[in-house]
């Protein structure tokens, strides 16, 4: 645009194109802002005639997940009380995007409460992967990264507590970063009588993209001013970056652990990965490991579980009291944790958050030895759509055996129990021919450093790749 190849109004038109196309298909962009969004389109294009810069997203058009207010659009998380809630001002996060420039045209779709790694509900349907519309395009930004992969839209803002950046950005081939807890703030991403945005000081907003450049640009906006939220508010903060070139990082790599089996398909790209970076020099362990892996995966349920009841209805509560005591207290299934973690006692939570406590010194420890951390993002590729039952009686297929959906959130707190930056990137594909993806792990405020070398493998090992359903139209 700044070189005038093409105008604001082309490129919105272009992707508006591109959802009447591709979306009856998909499903991803559930709610549209079109004229609205056009004539902002034209106000850009009047602007930059003028001279008149408005930053560095100027003119560009992009969508949000529905869980961020955007003024006159609703904002429901799928849930079907709150069909009627429409936002009367943008989220924090949507503000400072649109004050760099950007414009936002639509809204992606969601899983219940923001709850699952498929994005379905009653009010908006069943969003597709557009590798393989039989499958699921993953959650809770499920719609953020099918619409990102398919070309619907070029940049995303989505949202993280359970890998709700990571899963879908691994499911669908396409970058997400899920920041330090507290650099990008939350206002706005919560439902009507929700002060408390964040009980589990977990939770983060961050951006998808086709790339892990416009992953950077995004969070150099997202986070300006720099600062993080805390105990006593908003403070200043400084990324933590010395400077080093990716090339010289010091990488540790994990490609399995018993708490959560991966598919030979995940396990061997990230093995490859692996010899990659030893071929270029890089100094690579795949024996080092900062925590225990069955105290850090117990911990992680309970306390998610934790912030997730902390939201339940009286009858709601009521109910997973009753589940949890129909568990014994020697019941370490995922079930029992799921309930227990419901309606956990105050005695409790501070117990786990001891543990977290620990787990957070440890993390520091290994980082001292190593940069980043490599790891997987699920334990298989995107899965069969299946809505039937508890998440944990959901079946998946590791290395020919039935596992629990589920066991995949062992990988999702593996970094975000204690709120680490981990940056999301395609690696490879699957003998299906889907996309798998690693997340690369930092120290918290060392966001720059995941980024850095996620740019670099993107220009090194591997760039973006579009489903064929993409390429075709």
């Amino acid at each position: 645009m700044r070189r005038r190849e093409t105008t604001a109004v082309q490129l919105l038109q272009w992707h508006l194109d591109r959802v009447a196309r591709l979306n009856p298909a998909l499903n991803a962009v559930v709610v549209l802002d079109a004229e609205r969004a056009m004539v902002r389109a034209r106000e850009a294009d009047a602007a930059l005639a003028r001279g008149e810069l408005w930053g560095p997203l100027h003119g560009l058009p992009m969508t949000v997940k529905e869980s961020f207010d955007v003024p006159g659009l609703p904002t429901s998380w799928g849930l079907p009380e709150q069909r009627g809630n429409v936002a009367t001002h943008p989220a924090l996060a949507v503000q400072r995007l649109q004050n760099a420039g950007a414009i936002v045209f639509g809204k992606t779709n969601v899983p219940v409460a923001l709850a699952d790694w498929q994005s379905f509900n009653p009010i908006y349907g069943t969003t597709n992967n557009p590798w393989d519309v039989s499958r699921v395009p993953g959650g809770s930004s499920g719609g953020s990264a099918a619409a990102l992969a398919a070309g619907l839209t070029p940049l995303e803002l989505g949202s993280d507590i359970g890998a709700s950046i990571r899963n879908p950005a691994h499911y669908c081939g396409v970058w997400g970063h899920k920041p330090t807890w507290g650099v990008v703030p939350m206002q706005g991403h919560q439902l009507p009588g929700m002060e408390c945005i964040d009980s589990l000081d977990i939770a983060v907003a961050g951006p998808l993209a086709r790339s892990a450049h416009d992953l950077t640009l995004a969070m150099d906006i997202l986070t300006t001013p720099l600062a993080a939220f805390g105990p006593l508010g908003w403070l200043p903060v400084s990324w933590r970056d010395a400077g080093l070139p990716a090339a010289r990082m010091r990488v540790a790599i994990v490609a399995d652990d018993t708490c959560a089996e991966t598919d030979a398909s995940v396990r061997g790209a990230i093995e490859a990965l692996a010899a990659f970076l030893r071929e270029r020099g890089l100094a690579v362990s795949e024996s080092a490991r900062p925590v225990d892996s069955a105290e850090l995966w117990q911990t992680y349920v309970h306390l998610v579980r934790a912030a997730s009841g902390s939201h339940l209805n009286d009858a709601d509560y009521a109910d997973a009291q009753r589940r949890a005591a129909a568990h014994a207290p020697q019941d370490q299934s995922f079930a029992a944790w799921h309930w227990r973690g419901f309606t956990l006692g105050h005695r409790d939570w501070v117990h786990h958050d001891e543990v977290r406590a620990k787990l957070r010194r440890l993390w520091a420890a290994f980082f001292e030895q190593w940069d980043l951390l490599i790891c997987p993002v699920a334990t298989t590729p995107a899965f069969a759509h299946n809505q039937q039952g508890f998440r944990w009686e959901r079946m998946v297929q590791v290395n020919g055996r039935p596992q629990p959906s589920t066991q995949s959130l062992f990988w999702a707190g593996y970094p975000g129990l204690c709120g680490l930056p981990a940056t999301a990137v395609p690696i490879g594909l699957s003998g299906d021919g889907l996309p798998i993806g690693a997340q690369i792990v930092g120290p918290v405020f060392a966001d720059p450093m995941c980024l850095r070398f996620a740019r670099w493998l993107e220009t090194e090992y591997r760039g973006f790749v579009a489903p064929p359903m993409a390429r075709a139209a």
